[in-house]
């Protein structure tokens, strides 16, 4: 078994990269790759617009501030604020694009499984096949946004407690690394019949691992251009360390 560290997981993003440059596995990353650039597109368009007022807004408070003192506080908290709101936005429009693209995600996955297994996939499947799959996969992405909800909450009121608030956007981006991590995996161990709360088991016995590929593909989707590409990329990497890892014992 290949080291389970969580450096070595942190290079399946690249490996994620070289795949779905691969011929034969080309065309099942169209579709996840054009809804992707959709919903970030609208993202950006959406920030751009929030963060013009958003800013503004704090920098009128701190002209009207006298004592030096609550300016810099009203400058920390101000970037505070924005970090953590832009963080939590890029995770809940991921897993709005990966929940409109997952048939098509199940999809990349179980072909690139297949490829690095060097076994023969079935014929690809009609829109037919896609439809009825509907019911599994959209029963899994409300599962991962109801668990999002669930601990977002507190780390959104964390950013309201004096102090505390200053770890708010590193918490924020290490649970969504972890989600990262779920959301991807979820769709080579979701070909094999496991359900959420399965690929949450299975992903806390190999923490490190999880978190290492979850770390890489969080930073990557906060960069702009790059984040256009991510969806098809980590659906990709997850089912290269799914293989090399979890497989078997979850098999």
């Amino acid at each position: 078994m290949a080291n389970s560290g969580f450096i070595s997981a942190m290079g399946y993003l690249g490996v994620g990269a070289k795949l779905v440059r691969t011929p034969g596995l080309r065309r099942f990353v169209w579709a996840p790759l054009t809804i992707n650039m959709l919903v970030f597109g609208v993202l950006g368009w959406w920030l751009y617009g929030l963060s013009t007022g958003w800013i503004a807004s704090w920098s009128l408070f701190e002209s009207f501030a006298d004592w030096k003192i609550i300016q810099a506080l009203a400058f920390l908290l101000k970037w505070v604020f924005t970090v953590v709101l832009f963080l939590s936005l890029a995770y809940v429009f991921t897993l709005l694009a990966n929940l409109i693209g997952a048939p098509f995600n199940g999809l990349l996955a179980e072909r690139v499984e297949a490829h690095l297994l060097g076994t023969t996939a079935e014929p690809a499947p009609s829109w037919l096949t896609l439809v009825k799959s509907l019911p599994r996969v959209l029963g899994s992405e409300i599962s991962k946004l109801l668990y999002l909800i669930i601990w977002m909450v507190p780390l959104l009121i964390l950013q309201f407690i004096p102090l505390l608030n200053i770890a708010a956007p590193v918490l924020v981006f290490l649970f969504g690394a972890w989600m990262f991590a779920l959301e991807y995996f979820d769709y080579p161990m979701g070909n094999h019949g496991l359900l959420f709360k399965d690929v949450r088991r299975e992903l806390r016995q190999r923490r490190r691992s999880a978190l290492g590929f979850g770390v890489v593909v969080a930073g990557v989707s906060l960069v702009p251009i790059l984040n256009l590409f991510i969806m098809p990329v980590a659906v990709a990497g997850a089912t290269a360390l799914y293989v090399d890892q979890y497989r078997q014992s979850s098999a």
